[in-house]
């Protein structure tokens, strides 16, 4: 009963002095939207940026435990051959099938790609992938971001010789029909010595120029060095552009189908993969997934050389980008709260200064120091509460006017536009400390000037009657 009226007397207060009590409301409460836009925000990167790489990438990743180390300069070396069997242990492994939501191979290697009609040819990264794969990858969406992350442009050519490849290499190779976003032109004119060849090497070059002259504008050659040295090379038709994140990759990328990137590699040989991508329902079961892939290389996968990584340790770039945006909100959390330790503090000491008649009142007919000081603190808590109660639901407003705007920002290693969408509907841990955090500090910013009216003389404080 006693702390209900402290807190209808504290009310009473704070509306006596509406301009004071308006004035730090204001700052609580820009303090709390401020905080949680901008946590919403860091919330909507992470959901965004995870669920781009998770579709690109998978959650983790099985390679032969040397490919980090060596693999990228001898992929046939370093690869996994009997990955189907490897795959279907997982596949059918009690713990792991609950989990999994897609199992694909993948097979990249370097070599070089020529554009026949032109003469042109350029260093390319050859990404070999089973169209299906990639097209259930591209489905996962854990947090439901749904149309507001974009869907990527994926390699999905039905043809068993369709290819894409990055608009920087279409540019390279003057596929210019393709990059027409590039700044792509016809190369010049060379000089005809047809005339000079002899008979039978002039027959056989217009042979093979007629073979391909119905198709030379769209068709790629592919040329790699085989385990054993001896080049391959395969013939592909680019369907179109895929960009990449990076101008060098954007400069070399290839994708083309699995089976045609193993012949490229392995010829006649036993073909074999350099990753086996995983991707699983929710990225929380990613450290029970792990640990039980490693119990299975230890027991039924002990005779293959196997490691697994997640999508962190494969795109450094994501723990980067979250650490950067983690603590540039630390830095404006740290800021808002001096602001409001300031702003609070320098209102209860104002009051405490105006009241010195009251609370000399208040003492004289029989207030005890700790109930003048609960009267100073329930002023704060109420200051804290509305302000973070209000800056909550002018958070939630604002959000829903931000996500229905179309804004869209680029983030560092994303190849398209991602829309804005500030996740502040469902975050009740962030709400909730937010709103404890802001209580906390106004009730710590009124102790002091809460003590100070405590320890007010009577004798003093009726003096200014």
């Amino acid at each position: 009963m006693l702390k209900l009226k402290t807190l209808k007397h504290a009310l009473r207060n704070l509306l006596r002095n509406r301009r004071r009590t308006l004035s730090t409301l204001c700052a609580i409460v820009v303090g709390a939207v401020g905080i949680l836009l901008f946590g919403g925000y860091n919330h909507s990167i992470k959901y965004s940026l995870q669920t781009t790489f998770v579709r690109s990438t998978g959650h983790l990743q099985i390679q032969h435990r040397d490919y980090l180390l060596h693999g990228t300069g001898n992929p046939a070396q370093y690869s996994i051959r009997h990955y189907q069997k490897v795959m279907d242990i997982i596949a059918h492994d009690p713990v792991l099938q609950p989990m999994l939501t897609v199992s694909t191979p993948v097979l990249m290697l370097t070599g070089i790609a020529g554009h026949y009609a032109v003469g042109t040819s350029r260093p390319a990264l050859i990404y070999g992938s089973e169209a299906a794969g990639k097209v259930q990858l591209n489905k996962w969406d854990e947090y439901h971001l749904g149309d507001f992350l974009q869907n990527r442009q994926i390699y999905s050519g039905a043809a068993a010789d369709s290819a894409f490849i990055g608009g920087g290499l279409a540019r390279l190779l003057q596929l210019c029909n393709l990059a027409r976003n590039q700044p792509c032109s016809a190369p010049p004119a060379k000089e005809n010595h047809a005339a000079d060849l002899p008979s039978d090497l002039l027959q056989l070059s217009q042979q093979a120029r007629q073979a391909h002259a119905t198709d030379s504008d769209n068709y790629i050659e592919l040329l790699a060095a085989s385990g054993n040295g001896a080049p391959n090379i395969v013939r592909v038709k680019v369907e179109g552009i895929q960009p990449q994140p990076a101008r060098e990759l954007d400069d070399s990328f290839v994708g083309i189908h699995l089976h045609q990137a193993q012949q490229l590699l392995f010829g006649q040989e036993t073909p074999g993969v350099t990753a086996i991508i995983l991707q699983l329902h929710s990225t929380s079961q990613l450290a029970a997934a792990r640990a039980r892939l490693q119990q299975l290389f230890t027991s039924e996968l002990a005779d293959y050389p196997l490691a697994v990584y997640d999508f962190t340790e494969l795109q450094p770039l994501y723990n980067q980008v979250l650490k950067m945006f983690a603590n540039m909100l630390n830095f404006m959390l740290v800021l808002i709260l001096a602001i409001a330790l300031f702003t609070v503090t320098n209102t209860m000491g104002m009051a405490v200064m105006e009241r010195t008649v009251e609370i000399g009142t208040l003492r004289a007919v029989g207030q005890k120091r700790r109930d003048i000081q609960r009267l100073f603190l329930s002023e704060g808590s109420l200051l804290g509460m509305f302000g973070s109660i209000i800056g909550v639901i002018v958070s939630l407003l604002l959000a829903f006017l931000i996500n229905h705007a179309g804004l869209t920002w680029q983030p560092p290693g994303v190849t398209v536009p991602i829309r804005i969408h500030i996740s502040v509907w469902g975050e009740w841990a962030m709400i909730s400390s937010v709103v404890g955090v802001l209580l906390l500090i106004t009730v710590i910013s009124s102790w002091w000037p809460a003590r100070r009216a405590a320890n007010v003389s009577i004798v003093e404080a009726l003096r200014h009657i």
